[in-house]
């Protein structure tokens, strides 16, 4: 599997600010609320739940015992109150994360693709398409639990995480810049590889395992598949409508002497 590491950033030409504010805000969430992730009163207050999305109300539940592969016993904490309107929970899902993996994976991804898409819409446009591009994915995420899961108690399960925003971003980038240079890792070699080859693997990924636990719930092995590949198609759609207005790519590199 490919691992990008880095890209081209030779043809940016704007301090990405606001892909730098995403980033910091992610890291602040999950350091400063979310106590490295122990704080599971917060996480499971402000997550998103398909079944609050769907109801439209608030649900709180009690602790579960729950047992893992090696046969031990633990404890998960029951869906808290969410002091604010349930769909505002699609946005603040998208800022937090369920571990140290998790925030560095989506933080890594988020900084190699996103200021390109920051200097092509420009700083206001970047940050409205991120975040419609986060709110549709944990709606396609909602969307499949409800039509998929053989289990009610999924649609309890809460959802969290950067990475459908970010897919979102990936698919942008995949139209704008396919042919622009991606660092990858590749199993112990360094290798720059077309953007297209990247992000077309990453898709494939994303688009198999999701087709692979349709009929088990939306979140198999604890990754929201539907938000992934939800996230990247809106990001295919919105695009180039957010591009409208910008100047052509040409234009970025021009030069007054």
């Amino acid at each position: 599997m490919l691992f990008p590491i880095g890209d081209d950033n030779t043809t940016r030409t704007t301090t990405p600010f606001v892909n730098y504010a995403l980033i910091a805000i992610n890291i602040l969430v999950f350091v400063f609320l979310q106590g490295l992730g122990s704080n599971d009163h917060f996480t499971y207050a402000y997550s998103t739940v398909p079944g609050e999305i769907i109801t439209g109300r608030d649900i709180v539940t009690r602790p579960v015992v729950v047992e893992n592969f090696t046969g031990q016993r633990l404890e998960m904490p029951g869906l808290q109150p969410t002091l604010i309107p349930v769909y505002f929970t699609l946005i603040t899902s998208m800022f937090m994360h369920g571990g140290l993996a998790h925030i560095f994976g989506n933080m890594l991804f988020l900084w190699i693709f996103g200021d390109n898409i920051e200097d092509r819409l420009g700083h206001i446009r970047y940050l409205i398409f991120y975040l419609i591009c986060g709110i549709l994915a944990g709606l396609a995420h909602v969307f499949v639990t409800y039509t998929t899961a053989s289990d009610p108690s999924s649609l309890l399960v809460p959802s969290l995480g950067a990475s459908g925003a970010i897919s979102g971003v990936l698919g942008g980038y995949l139209l704008l810049f396919p042919t622009n240079r991606v660092i990858v890792l590749l199993s112990w070699f360094v290798t720059p590889v077309p953007a297209f080859v990247a992000i077309g693997l990453w898709f494939v990924f994303q688009l198999i395992n999701g087709l692979g636990m349709l009929g088990s719930g939306s979140k198999a092995g604890g990754v929201a598949y539907g938000a992934h590949v939800g996230g990247f198609v809106a990001g295919l759609l919105l695009i180039k409508v957010f591009e409208i207005g910008r100047p052509p790519p040409d234009r970025y590199y021009e030069r007054e002497f």
